[in-house]
């Protein structure tokens, strides 16, 4: 219990420390605020999931594209700041956590033209703080007192679009060129041991066990592709070393379960033949990387989290069910929206994923074909 309030009490210290400087800013530019017309830096502010932080993609490069001289500083988790060693776009990424705001070196920015909130209207507080003069974000958010600080809001689109393409359209302008793997300098890190012969990564974690495939379509999976001479190599998160010894129990194949970071699991997939992944963080890094890439969607949406307009040309398949009975809420980042349909469900309103059961290894194996990979 001590711990828990100790961890409430650091969450609630991280906000009132942003809130407070943040209302200062605002007192200090009020009456003096408006659009730039050649903004000089910008600042994207938000504390993504890793795929939601990928999809900011698209934002980053139609910025570039309209601000060729412009700063541009990019909010992420720090476990992710590895990913962006290399600027892509010329963006400086910078890693914090809501909790610990005065610890990263992003406090210390200032003086801001121009800010985009693309998720959670709460980081528009990040911000004011960091001194943006101009703040844009998606209207709708709930409670309102989170978008207080935002200047300039935004209706989602009333079409079925992918979140990334969704986001771009905060800025001004045409879309974006489509993403080449080119535009984005790969991470410095050491470099896993990689099998010889041609390989598969197979990412069976995922943070929502609803997004979870069964242990036995693994198994089956990975069979079939070594059977085709491409050697399975089982991948998953720190902590999920549990979910690969249930899809192979006997141990046939090696597993680095746990043991990379971010920016060694990049130079893993640059290596592989293919990456098959639930719609997970890996699944939207294996698009940013340019390996082949089949990702498996149950309780989420194909449309919102595929690869969309910005990701038309790299390699990659969603397989899914679409419509599912069940994958009918209309909520995104806590608005309601008329054609958004995903589901959000915990194990206990739904305890086990039938949407996810509905993709058959057959189906996988399709789409790994239709890749142009012989399996």
């Amino acid at each position: 219990m001590a711990t828990v309030t100790a961890d409430r009490g650091t969450r609630f210290g991280g906000r009132l420390r942003v809130v407070a400087r943040a209302t200062v800013a605002r007192v200090a530019t009020a009456g003096r605020r408006a659009p730039p017309d050649a903004p000089r830096r910008i600042l994207i502010a938000h504390h993504l999931l890793l795929g939601d932080t990928l999809m900011l993609t698209a934002l980053v490069a139609k910025l570039r594209e309209q601000h060729r001289s412009a700063e541009i500083v990019m909010a992420v988790p720090e476990l992710y700041a590895p990913l962006y060693a290399g600027a892509p776009y010329g963006l400086h990424a910078i890693g914090w956590s809501p909790h610990r705001p005065a610890a990263s070196p992003l406090w210390r920015e200032r003086h801001f033209d121009l800010a985009f909130v693309p998720g959670d209207n709460r980081f528009s507080w990040l911000a004011l703080a960091l001194g943006a003069r101009w703040i844009v974000a998606f209207g709708g958010d709930r409670p309102g007192r989170k978008s207080w600080p935002v200047d300039e809001l935004h209706d989602y689109p009333n079409a079925p679009a992918a979140w990334g393409d969704m986001v771009a359209e905060l800025a001004a302008g045409p879309p974006p060129t489509a993403y080449d793997p080119r535009d984005w300098t790969p991470p410095p890190a050491e470099a896993p041991a990689k099998p010889s012969s041609p390989y598969a990564v197979l990412h069976v974690g995922a943070s929502i066990a609803l997004k979870r495939w069964e242990p036995a379509r693994w198994k089956d999976l990975a069979a079939r592709l070594a059977a085709s001479g491409i050697t399975p190599l089982w991948s998953a998160g720190s902590g999920e070393e549990a979910l690969v010894q249930a899809c192979d129990p006997e141990r046939e194949y090696r597993s680095v379960a746990g043991t990379l970071g971010l920016a060694q699991v990049w130079h893993l997939l640059a290596g592989a033949s293919v990456l098959v992944s639930p719609d997970t963080g890996v699944a939207h890094l294996g698009r940013v990387v340019g390996t082949p890439t089949v990702a498996i969607f149950g309780p989420g949406s194909a449309t919102i989290t595929g690869a969309g307009a910005f990701w038309r040309n790299v390699p990659y398949r969603a397989v899914t069910i679409d419509p599912f009975p069940c994958r009918d809420q209309r909520i995104l980042f806590k608005r309601e929206i008329p054609w958004v349909r995903r589901c959000a469900r915990t194990l206990t309103e739904c305890p086990h994923p039938r949407c996810m059961d509905a993709v058959t290894v057959d189906r996988v194996l399709g789409a790994i074909t239709e890749l142009g990979i012989a399996v």
